[in-house]
């Protein structure tokens, strides 16, 4: 094992790809001798050459359309868009064309592409560059959406969706690119569509994914020195969704409390509360609880920007409650 941050795990993962498959390329806007926008892509410019590590005009429909295109072609295209905010104009080809083909040409055509999408708040970046759109991803069938949620999942995620035959939404919370973790050595793949239980409890279990995972597991240690043992689910993929992972740890604790940073109307909390009331209703000591992020635009204002998507603090706050019902 080996300690290296979240950016650099990612990093690792392209350049083992792109020397294992000739095909697989990178494509997106200052990826270059930039390096990209958060300094993923650092470097590989000159590992693998400027036909493999392309600088693209500054349209995201382009690069969509392009990319989807050359993967129907038979190479592997992984594309880094400068904030997931932009993918609002990628969602003509990701929606209606990368995530169909499969399905019109029943399994003759396959796409295989990555987007990447750094996401989420907490630099500053106000309401056009920190939103979390990844609960939109998921309502697109023919799509595949990862979010991973520290330096080992990153790396093994990102392989297994480099190598996968289906369009990926692989989402990057900014906030966790410089995180710290162990990594291995050898090469390793994460199974897509396959959740982890982060920490075993036996009172609730907090279901979540991305950077919502670290502040879960803060609070669940604060939450342990109040007698309340907490079960943490890292979801790690949002679609397809681990639904037997969630189901037995509600079955074994009796209540649920989901947590993201994502705005609460129509997010992947509201999914994951559903299957629960479908299959482990009988189970449940008290009602499933949705801890997300506010709906409202992510404002610029640092408080305001802290006090937009749920804290530590407040899934402490929100486990307590859930324990005295």
């Amino acid at each position: 094992m080996k300690e290296i941050t979240y950016k650099e795990a990612l990093r690792e993962a392209l350049s083992e790809e792109m020397t294992r498959d000739e095909n697989v390329i990178l494509m997106g806007e200052d990826i270059g001798l930039y390096g990209g926008n958060f300094q993923v892509t650092q470097d590989l410019v000159l590992q693998f050459g400027e036909e493999r590590v392309m600088d693209t005009p500054l349209s995201e429909a382009v690069i969509a359309g392009c990319a989807t295109g050359a993967a129907m072609s038979g190479l592997r295209p992984v594309v880094e868009v400068m904030f997931s905010d932009f993918v609002t104009l990628m969602m003509d080809n990701l929606v209606n064309q990368a995530a169909k083909q499969s399905f019109m040409s029943a399994g003759k055509v396959s796409v295989p592409l990555v987007v990447r999408l750094p996401v989420g708040c907490g630099t500053g970046a106000a309401a056009q560059h920190s939103q979390s759109l990844e609960a939109w991803m998921c309502h697109v069938p023919g799509l595949k959406v990862v979010f991973p949620s520290n330096p080992y999942e990153a790396k093994g995620l990102m392989k297994a969706a480099i190598r996968d035959n289906n369009p990926i939404i692989f989402c990057e919370h900014k906030m966790l690119y410089n995180a710290v973790g162990n990594v291995p050595e050898d090469d390793y793949v994460i199974q897509i569509g396959q959740a982890n239980v982060m920490k075993k409890g036996a009172h609730l279990s907090i279901i979540t994914y991305g950077y919502s995972v670290q502040k879960c597991l803060q609070a669940a240690m604060q939450l342990k020195t109040r007698g309340i043992d907490a079960e943490i689910i890292d979801l790690r993929t949002l679609l397809p969704l681990d639904e037997k992972t969630i189901i037995d740890s509600v079955k074994k604790t009796g209540r649920a409390l989901i947590v993201h940073d994502a705005v609460r109307t129509g997010g992947v909390g509201g999914e994951i509360a559903a299957l629960i009331a479908e299959k482990a209703f009988p189970y449940l000591k008290a009602p499933v609880v949705r801890l997300a992020g506010k709906d409202v635009p992510i404002p610029f204002n640092k408080k305001l920007e802290q006090a937009a998507v749920p804290q530590v603090a407040d899934i402490k706050k929100a486990a307590e409650r859930l324990m005295r019902k």
